[in-house]
C-alpha cells in the first residue's frame, strides 16, 4: 500500500456507494472518488496546508470542494449511520456507552475569522454553521472541543463540536438525543444498556434522564456532591451507586481520542469552519468501522 493511501480495497467498498458518482451528464471528468478521500484523508493525516497535497491527488481545490461539499450535505453522518446499522445487524456494537470530551488547539490562521459569541449553537441541525464556529477561549487560549459518544469497543458512535470553555455536562444530552441507529426491522435503537461518564457528568438532570430511560448510569459522585447530599439529611437522598468494575472499562473514550489525535489536522483546528472540521472526525471515525466490519469473517 502507498502512502498516498490508507483505505484497503475492503473498506472501500464498504462506503464507495455513498459518495457522489457521475450523473451522466457532459461536462468536466468526474474526479476519482477514492483519489479525492484519499487526498482529504491524507491532508489530515499530515496536518498540512491544501494547497501544499502532492500532485499525486490532483488539484488541491478539486479535494477541498469534494470535502467542503460532502461536509455541508451531511454526506459523512449518513456512511456513518448506515456503517453504524450494519455493525448492529452483525452484533459487533456494546452498547455500553463511555462519553467524553477532548480539547484541540486552534491555529492562528484559524481564529482571523468573525465569531460572534453568546447567540449558543443549534444541535439539532449538525450541518448548520454555529455562529462561534465552535472556537472559543479556554485557559490554554483559543481552542475547540470534541465531545464524542463511543460503544463499549472504544468506536465513536456521535461528534459534537463546541468551543473550547463549554462544559461536558450540557453537552450530554444533545449527544443522547442524536443517538439512533437503524435496523433492517423494527424501529431504530436509541436506548445503550449502560453510560460511562466521569465525574464532570454527575448532575441531577443527567441522572434523572438515565433513570426514566431505563439506562444504567456508570458514574461517580463529586466530593461536593456528596456534602451538599449529607448535609441535607433524609432530604438530600440516598447515595449514587457506582458499578466499580465496569467504570473501569471508560478507557475505551481516552484510547479513541489517543487515536482521533493521531491525525496532526485534527490535535490541532486548522479548520475556520466548525462543519468542515467535524466532518473530519466522522471520516476517522468511519475508517475505524470500516475497518472492524471489514475485519468481521
Amino acid at each position: 500500500m502507498s502512502r498516498f493511501q490508507l483505505l484497503s480495497d475492503a473498506q472501500w467498498s464498504l462506503i464507495e456507494s455513498m459518495l457522489p458518482r457521475p450523473t451522466g451528464r457532459k461536462g468536466r471528468p468526474f474526479s476519482d472518488a477514492r483519489m479525492m478521500l484519499e487526498g482529504i484523508i491524507y491532508r489530515y493525516r499530515c496536518g498540512i496546508a491544501w494547497r501544499d497535497l502532492p500532485e499525486v491527488f490532483g488539484p488541491w481545490q478539486t479535494v477541498w470542494t469534494w470535502h467542503h461539499r460532502m461536509a455541508s450535505d451531511g454526506t459523512w453522518d449518513r456512511v456513518l449511520g448506515r456503517l453504524t446499522t450494519a455493525a448492529d445487524a452483525a452484533g459487533l456494537i456494546d452498547w455500553s456507552l463511555s462519553v467524553d470530551s477532548t480539547v484541540a488547539r486552534a491555529h492562528q490562521h484559524v481564529t482571523n475569522t468573525t465569531r460572534t459569541t453568546g447567540g449558543g449553537s443549534n444541535y439539532t441541525n449538525l450541518r448548520l454553521e454555529p455562529a462561534d464556529h465552535g472556537i472559543g477561549r479556554s485557559r490554554g487560549g483559543l481552542s475547540t472541543k470534541i465531545h464524542q459518544l463511543v460503544d463499549g469497543n472504544g468506536l465513536p458512535r456521535l461528534t459534537l463540536i463546541t468551543p473550547g470553555q463549554a462544559g461536558d455536562s450540557p453537552m450530554l444530552l444533545p449527544l443522547m438525543e442524536q443517538l439512533r441507529v437503524g435496523r433492517a426491522k423494527g424501529r431504530p435503537r436509541t436506548r445503550p444498556d449502560a453510560l460511562r461518564g466521569d465525574k464532570a457528568y454527575s448532575s441531577r438532570a443527567i441522572r434523572t434522564h438515565l433513570r426514566c430511560r431505563g439506562i444504567k448510569a456508570v458514574i461517580p459522585e463529586p466530593d461536593d456532591q456528596k456534602g451538599h447530599r449529607k448535609r441535607r439529611g433524609p432530604r438530600g437522598g440516598r447515595p449514587v451507586g457506582l458499578d466499580r468494575a465496569d467504570y473501569k472499562n471508560r478507557n475505551v473514550i481516552e484510547r479513541r481520542f489517543c487515536n482521533v489525535k493521531q491525525w496532526r489536522a485534527l490535535a490541532t483546528r486548522y479548520d475556520k469552519h466548525a462543519i468542515i472540521y467535524r466532518a473530519a472526525v466522522l471520516i476517522q471515525a468511519a475508517i475505524a468501522w470500516t475497518r472492524q466490519l471489514s475485519d468481521t469473517p
